[in-house]
């Protein structure tokens, strides 16, 4: 396994971690927002630079 295979691995299992622990604080609403909002400003950087 290379390095960045297994970093993708670290980052999608932190990123269920968030979810899971979203919803048993009862928060899953603003993570879904935040998360829309992140890729939403991630596109629109790539396009600006």
């Amino acid at each position: 396994m290379t390095i960045n295979k297994f970093r993708s691995v670290l980052y999608k299992t932190g990123k269920i971690a968030g979810d899971i622990n979203a919803i048993k604080r009862g928060k899953i609403f603003q993570r879904i927002i935040r998360r829309l909002l992140g890729k939403f400003t991630g596109r629109l950087f790539s396009r600006l630079f």
